[in-house]
């Protein structure tokens, strides 16, 4: 049976079939996910997007993939905000928990300041930092 069978490397990754068939193991073992993505911004003077985040509910969780504000508009309460409205949209969804990831040079302090807690950490990662994962129930 092996030798039916090749490996390649492909410059484009072929994501839809592998997504697919990820995502059809896992409904089969745990059921249907109703994943929703979510996503905020903030809107500078001329319209253009100084920050926001992305996240999405499946499972009954929060998963926050992406926050970031540009550099300027930091300490003035967005994160908290966007923060927020993530967490109060999953909580009408049905979550009951939320995680995340950051990096030491990013926003862990942040996160801890918003009842969030570290549940895992990556030391070197990169070299000279830690990645940290952190939840916290909704």
């Amino acid at each position: 049976m092996k030798d039916e069978y090749t490996i390649a490397s492909l410059d484009q990754p072929a994501w839809d079939v592998i997504e697919q068939g990820i995502t059809d193991y896992n409904t089969q073992q745990a059921g249907e996910d109703h994943v929703k993505r979510l996503c905020f911004v903030v809107y500078g003077p001329n319209q253009e997007i100084v920050g926001g985040v992305i996240g999405a509910t499946y499972w009954d969780w929060l998963y926050i993939d992406l926050m970031w504000l540009r550099e300027d508009v930091r300490r003035h309460g967005f994160g908290r905000r966007l923060m927020t409205l993530a967490e109060d949209e999953a909580r009408q969804r049905g979550a009951k928990n939320v995680y995340l990831d950051t990096f030491s040079f990013q926003a862990p302090e942040f996160y801890k300041k918003l009842g969030y807690e570290v549940f895992g950490e990556l030391k070197d990662f990169p070299v000279g930092h830690q990645r940290f994962f952190l939840t916290k129930q909704l």
